[in-house]
């Protein structure tokens, strides 16, 4: 029986299943110390393959040290019971969430059964429902959890793991996003002209598209949006990773109360929220008099539409997934990249 999980190291569902005292099967593993008191989790992910893609594009990320989640329930609507239920209950019962990834093969004789690499105890940060393509390509709603995952937790003793969860989540109180908002994502719902449902699915159909693009691949391709949108010289920054502005653009002549007007973008190909951390950070990046926006492929905070909008703050215009996806959508013969 393992007593300590490393960070980076790889241990067999045996090794996951005896030691953690969790299920054999499943995303989310669970032991319960009482049947209302979750005594530990584990959540299984794993990496993302361009079949997955294809297949499934909202499946899990990680994204710096944030983990995207999708909850139980690979067909039809989910819902919040059951095992996703259990996950947003760390909020108020700091219990350890241990975090795995499966990453090597079973055909791979030489790793044997230890495929899954420990990335760390996860800390429940938010969820909310979304919508997606199920896996029989069918429209569905769907629960997203996302988790700050705490690689420095080197060396988690299994006997004293809720001890560590208590100094790293806190007592249970909800602090580590700044402001309460941020918990909450503005996810805009609705479709086009036509039918309803199929409009949304063609909508959701692009933005799964966007995601399989490399960030510097969606940056160009925000410039070519805002170039057949009408904008005038168009040009990328220098890519740097800093969270920075991505794409500078002039409104052009025929929108003659705002011509010559710059823009400047922020591009988050993101699978996780933005927050209101970001927009601030935009807002501090801008030039004198330009206008600011933050496009990207996933949600905003209730806390960043806020700040967004913040009276005596200049104004930055938020573009989520799909209104973003409705924009290529309005171009008949506009290609996305491959």
């Amino acid at each position: 029986m393992t007593l300590v999980f490393d960070v980076d190291v790889f241990y067999s569902n045996e090794n996951i299943k005896e030691s953690l005292g969790v299920g054999n099967a499943g995303g989310v593993r669970i032991c319960l110390e009482s049947p209302s008191v979750v005594r530990r989790m584990a959540v299984l992910t794993s990496l993302p393959t361009a079949r997955q893609a294809n297949e499934n594009p909202y499946h899990d990320r990680i994204e710096g040290d944030i983990l995207v989640y999708t909850g139980a329930g690979r067909e039809g609507d989910q819902l919040l019971s059951g095992i996703n239920r259990r996950i947003p209950q760390q909020q108020t019962a700091p219990f350890p969430i241990y975090g795995f990834r499966i990453e090597k093969s079973r055909r791979d004789s030489e790793q044997g059964p230890r495929r899954w690499r420990f990335l760390g105890l996860l800390e429940y940060l938010r969820h909310y429902q979304d919508v997606q393509i199920d896996a029989r390509g069918q429209l569905r709603n769907a629960w997203m959890f996302e988790f700050r995952i705490h690689r420095g937790t080197q060396g988690v003793e299994v006997e004293s793991d809720s001890s560590i969860a208590v100094g790293l989540y806190g007592g249970g109180q909800g602090n580590t996003i700044t402001g309460e908002d941020d918990r909450v994502v503005d996810v805009i719902g609705g479709a086009q002209d036509g039918d309803p449902v199929r409009s949304f699915q063609g909508l959701e159909e692009i933005r799964s598209r966007l995601l399989t693009l490399d960030p510097q691949n969606f940056e160009l391709l925000v410039r070519d949006v805002l170039e057949r949108s009408g904008f005038e010289n168009v040009t990328v920054t220098r890519y740097s990773q800093d969270g920075g502005i991505d794409v500078n653009a002039y409104s052009s002549g025929h929108l003659w109360p705002i011509g010559g007007m710059l823009i400047q973008v922020q591009a988050k190909r993101w699978l996780h929220t933005v927050g209101r951390k970001e927009v601030a950070e935009l807002r501090g990046s801008l030039e004198p008099f330009a206008r600011g926006v933050v496009v990207t492929t996933s949600h905003f905070s209730r806390a960043a539409t806020n700040e967004a909008r913040s009276t005596g703050k200049n104004p930055i215009v938020l573009i989520d997934g799909m209104r973003f996806s409705s924009i290529i959508n309005s171009f008949d013969d506009f290609t996305l990249p491959r």
